[in-house]
């Protein structure tokens, strides 16, 4: 499932942060949520991106990772992939919530249609199949968080 923000308005922003603070309250309570949050940015031609994983209101995993000559997309799928191969590789975990400021990239992943980042589909697909033959309960959400929105989580990694 996919959550867009509303980049409409500041009442729009400020209801947005809203839920993204709920999501993380529940993932604070609740040690069968991974809570990944993840950003990408491309200076100089040098790709970094980041993602924290929390479970339980804890971090529990920190990646970070630089690269060069890469495509803005690549970047952003690759880090998609490293949050939910983490996330779906931790024991105990059933749902997984991916906040991104990637959202349309994250959305790629799902288009067959997109020939030039089947790799990373296949790659992410993959992972989520694992994860959802565990369990029929198991679920991941995407939510959007864009830089300028200024969420504390999100705050932290950008």
């Amino acid at each position: 499932m996919f959550h867009l923000s509303s980049n409409q308005s500041s009442n729009n922003i400020e209801s947005h942060i809203h839920l993204l603070n709920e999501i993380a309250l529940e993932s604070s309570s609740d040690p069968t949520i991974a809570l990944v949050v993840s950003d990408t940015n491309i200076k100089n031609n040098v790709a970094m991106s980041i993602s924290h994983i929390y479970i339980h209101n804890k971090m529990v995993i920190k990646t970070l990772h630089h690269t060069v000559n890469v495509m803005t997309t690549e970047a952003k799928l690759f880090t998609i992939r490293c949050g939910i191969n983490q996330a779906t590789n931790l024991n105990g975990i059933n749902k997984i919530v991916i906040i991104t400021d990637s959202i349309h990239t994250a959305k790629k992943v799902f288009d067959s249609s997109l020939h030039l980042y089947q790799i990373y589909a296949a790659a992410i697909s993959n992972e989520l199949r694992k994860f959802f033959t565990k369990s029929c309960d198991n679920s991941i959400e995407f939510w959007e968080c864009s830089s300028h929105c200024g969420w504390s989580l999100h705050k932290a990694i950008d």
